[in-house]
């Protein structure tokens, strides 16, 4: 049920994994947690509980090294250095990770679920917002949204964030990258209590919104934390809805 693939990518300049549960379905990439790798989701449980639904064959699951995470977590480099690898995450997730989910599907044209949590969440709807053709649903779970947070210091962002932060192009969209991203779907999922922060699932689903992008927040309260519990219950809830 679980393959693993590793190679060398020059866009991050290091060496990737990625991992598959499952045999066939609807592909869903899960984005790791802050600085996580390809393997936590199954180190903590999420893949025991998506069972089902890929032994059904209605999803077949993928992750990746989150690099992206990585570089902000490890305050590798500069700021610029580390908002250069935003973008150049993002570039290999659009033109390294998505290629091989679509040959190892078969099909060239497959579209791509992404999730994740917490900075997951942030990757899974950046990746939505930006490659409309090629990720068409994203399940984005106690999502931090202002990476800038993270930079120690004010900081101006570069042309690099930018491009990768959907709260701040998003805004700036039109044509048909804008037409295409009318078509795909964002659903927030985020709890109320412990280390939660439903204000930024509010402000990213307000600024796809003011654009008609279709999105919801879903609110589980204040007794789910940001935590793996929550998320463990939020992944086969939604991705069982979206496969009926």
């Amino acid at each position: 049920m679980h393959e693993s693939s590793t190679w060398y990518s020059e866009r991050v300049r290091r060496e990737v994994t990625l991992n598959r549960w499952g045999h066939r379905g609807q592909p869903v990439l899960i984005f790791p947690t802050a600085g996580g790798d390809a393997g936590e989701i199954e180190r903590f449980h999420v893949i025991r509980v998506l069972k089902d639904l890929i032994d059904a064959g209605r999803i077949k699951v993928y992750s990746c090294d989150s690099v992206g995470g990585q570089v902000w977590f490890s305050k590798e480099g500069t700021p610029e250095h580390r908002m250069w690898m935003q973008h150049q995450f993002h570039q290999y997730i659009r033109h390294e990770v998505a290629p091989a989910i679509r040959r190892d599907c078969k099909d060239a044209a497959a579209t791509i679920w992404a999730s994740g949590a917490s900075i997951g969440a942030f990757h899974s709807a950046a990746v939505v917002c930006r490659f409309p053709d090629v990720f068409s649903r994203a399940l984005a779970m106690s999502g931090t949204f202002n990476i800038l947070r993270f930079i120690e210091t004010e900081f101006k962002y570069t042309q690099e964030y930018f491009v990768s932060s959907p709260l701040q192009f998003v805004p700036t969209l039109k044509g048909p990258h804008l037409d295409k991203l009318r078509e795909r779907f964002i659903l927030f999922a985020t709890g109320e209590g412990r280390a939660e922060n439903i204000g930024e699932s509010w402000a990213l689903a307000n600024v796809l919104g003011n654009q008609g992008i279709p999105n919801r927040v879903d609110s589980w309260g204040p007794e789910w934390h940001h935590d793996w519990p929550t998320w463990r219950n939020m992944l086969p809830k939604y991705l069982g809805e979206w496969t009926e």
